[in-house]
């Protein structure tokens, strides 16, 4: 790969994941304190990204891939995305967010495949050349939250409006990266999206209770994108959002050790191990405060093991599972149920459970609401113990470490 070409992705990848760390973390506490939002509305906000990543396969799949350049789709959804992120800095009802915030999800949840296509055809060994390019999201991730947190703007229209200009200047860019042309033999059907294909995988009983694990466990893990920060800062924690950005560090180092740790532990221990991170990391964040910082810390560091062991070890179980034939189908179909419903399922009850222990004097009982997702993690850990039993080991390739979002 040209070394123009590899800068020039690495920035794509850079702009891409900071347009979406300026907003998404912080986007709860924004809610809570600028605009008095009910805990049901901010879980509604959130849903709103699991609606768009059920629609953002079919725009991808059926239409972009099929007749337009990639980069070009790129940058006008990005144009698009930041007209309507300029109409969220002006909005003031929060009855009203959910549509907007609906409407420039949907704006950009395809860009996350398509950053990804645009990058991997420019490529003539993905599994080699995707990580040092893709890691640039996590690093943009970090610095994008750090800015945040320097200049305290978390529960700001700021982080909007930061966002809208990342946008905008991802937008011009796009039409500035390597020509990827539409693929001109597409046959992407609607059962392939859906992965249809990988329905077949289900005979296997491990293969079943994995998938049903991995769509429960999207909800407990709802709760901790959409009430982490605002349920921290209640806490005492100051700089939230520079010592959330410790998550992302340790995602990296534990994506590290993964190799280590399959073909030494196999895949079952590896899951177990992931489960029992999520129910510590919850019990933490719901006992700890300002005099007990330590524990939201680990809270924080648990972020890697919870999802490098379970989510990114998952994917890898899947990949070897499905066989060349069927792979894509069953990631499409793994992308869609916990992406899709199980994250959606996890914010509409997030926000549901924050009302219920939310005082009438306006301040929330964290340690009942952390309990719940804790309790929904060691349920589906008891399920998964008792019924799966593959135990495969094998190492994987380092373009299957890089394959999920943050």
């Amino acid at each position: 790969m040209l070394t123009t070409t590899r800068v020039k992705l690495s920035a794509m990848m850079f702009l891409q994941f900071f347009v979406w760390g300026a907003w998404y973390g912080q986007m709860s506490k924004y809610l809570l304190t600028q605009l008095n939002a009910t805990g049901d509305q901010v879980g509604n906000a959130y849903a709103a990204f699991s609606l768009a990543m059920i629609i953002a396969p079919f725009f991808v799949g059926m239409i972009a891939d099929r007749y337009f350049a990639a980069q070009k789709v790129l940058g006008i959804l990005n144009l698009l995305g930041a007209v309507v992120l300029y109409l969220i800095t002006q909005n003031t009802d929060p009855g009203n967010f959910f549509y907007l915030i609906l409407a420039y999800c949907i704006t950009f949840a395809p860009t996350l495949a398509l950053t990804t296509s645009i990058a991997m055809q420019q490529m003539t060994s993905p599994e080699k050349e995707f990580p040092g390019i893709r890691v640039l999201g996590t690093v943009a991730w970090i610095v994008v939250t750090n800015i945040v947190g320097f200049y305290g703007f978390g529960d700001q229209v700021t982080i909007f409006q930061l966002s809208m200009y990342s946008a905008v200047a991802l937008g011009i860019f796009s039409f500035f990266l390597p020509d990827t042309p539409p693929k001109a033999t597409a046959s992407t059907s609607v059962s392939q999206i859906l992965g249809l294909d990988a329905f077949k995988l289900f005979k296997d009983r491990s293969f079943a209770i994995f998938f049903l694990s991995s769509v429960l466990i999207c909800i407990p893990l709802s709760f901790y994108y959409a009430m982490a920060n605002p349920s921290l800062t209640d806490g005492g924690m100051q700089n939230v959002e520079n010592k959330m950005s410790l998550g992302q560090a340790s995602e990296v180092i534990f994506m590290l050790l993964i190799p280590v740790a399959y073909s030494r532990l196999g895949v079952k221990k590896m899951l177990i191990v992931g489960l029992i991170a999520w129910i510590v990391r919850f019990i933490c964040f719901g006992y700890g405060d300002v005099s007990s910082e330590w524990l939201l810390f680990i809270a924080i560091l648990l972020h890697g093991v919870c999802y490098d062991f379970f989510f990114v070890t998952g994917q890898i179980y899947t990949d070897n599972k499905a066989g060349d034939k069927i792979k894509s189908s069953a990631q499409g179909l793994i992308t869609l149920a916990t992406y899709g419903l199980g994250m959606g399922i996890g914010s509409k009850l997030s926000g549901i459970v924050l009302d219920m222990y939310t005082r009438p004097d306006g301040t929330k009982d964290w340690l009942s609401v952390w309990l719940v997702p804790a309790g929904i993690a060691a349920a589906v850990l008891i399920i998964f113990v008792l019924l799966f039993t593959d135990n495969k080991k094998s190492v994987p390739t380092e373009g299957e470490l890089v394959t999920g979002p943050l």
